[in-house]
């Protein structure tokens, strides 16, 4: 059994998850999915919003370590934005450690669809986790969770409201441009309107749902679409993206189910892990880090 970290630095937030590795990086049975014998230790993030990345991750970092209890990590794999860092054992690509983060989050996906701060990218993959196809929105940010946040401020609704509140609209409002500014500048048109919040966070998402459900009908893929990222918890986002999803599947009669888990904002950091220790029984590594080292981490 070894100790892995994985370390995932987005343009949001740094999200560190510690393992306890034993099987190999294969299947739902190997690295960690159903019938496994990976385990966590350890599960910390934190938002960077305008302090240093570097801070951030050495804070988070080590908050693991303690809730972990473990004073060695024979693997430390970094992902996203994640290359710098200078204790990391080795790198590994986002779409790679996302879909090995999903399947042992839900072993029977075959897909994820991954909304970040900044961008979101739909890809599919085998039971191994091994990614087949992928796509992503452009770079306007209007299909990402910090456009949805700009939209939340603007509506006096904080992150924790925006999911319950959207399913309780009566009539959405899309909005109609794919551009982030055009797209505010419709919201403040709504509100000037009289559109009620609900009924505008509603179309808010079905127009995001609408996107995301384009990028994943472009993928082939047979199984459950898993969404990672910190819009996973968005309870309405997920609800729109299920019915735009439906919608097309009554065109095309190809169906999608639609699954996520209370862990997938850390998918990426699972994954990173998980790959780190298949890379440590692999290949071996002439040392681990340990707390007696700590000071080349701080």
């Amino acid at each position: 059994m070894h100790v892995s970290a994985g370390i995932d630095v987005g343009s949001g937030a740094v999200k560190v998850m510690i393992f306890r590795t034993a099987g190999g990086a294969g299947g739902a049975g190997g690295a960690g999915g159903a019938g496994g014998d990976d385990s966590m230790l350890a599960k910390v993030s934190s938002r960077i919003r305008r302090r240093e990345v570097a801070k951030v991750v050495d804070e988070v970092f080590h908050a693991a370590i303690d809730e972990a209890g473990v004073d060695e990590i024979h693997y430390i794999a970094t992902t996203g934005e994640g290359n710098d860092v200078p204790f990391a054992t080795g790198h590994f690509y986002g779409m790679t450690t996302h879909a090995r983060g999903a399947l042992f989050l839900a072993p029977r996906s075959r897909a994820v669809l991954d909304v970040g701060a900044l961008h979101t990218r739909a890809l599919s993959m085998d039971e191994h986790g091994r990614v087949l196809d992928y796509k992503m929105t452009s770079q306007c940010a209007s299909g990402s969770g910090q456009f949805l946040e700009n939209i939340a401020r603007y509506l006096g609704v904080s992150q924790e409201e925006i999911g319950p509140l959207s399913l309780t609209a009566a009539n959405p409002e899309k909005v109609s441009s794919i551009c982030a500014v055009l797209a505010e500048t419709d919201v403040i048109n709504m509100v000037s309107r009289g559109i009620t919040t609900a009924d505008i966070l509603r179309g808010v998402h079905e127009s995001m749902a609408e996107r995301f459900a384009r990028l994943l009908r472009s993928l082939q893929f047979d199984g459950p679409v898993f969404v990672s990222g910190g819009l996973a918890s968005d309870v309405g986002m997920i609800g729109a993206l299920r019915d735009a999803l439906e919608r097309k599947a009554t065109q095309d009669g190809r169906a999608r189910e639609v699954v996520t888990h209370e862990d997938a904002i850390f998918a990426g950091a699972i994954g990173a892990a998980l790959w780190g220790g298949f890379r440590y029984r692999k290949l071996g590594q002439d040392a681990a880090w340990s707390a007696a080292s700590a000071s080349a981490v701080a």
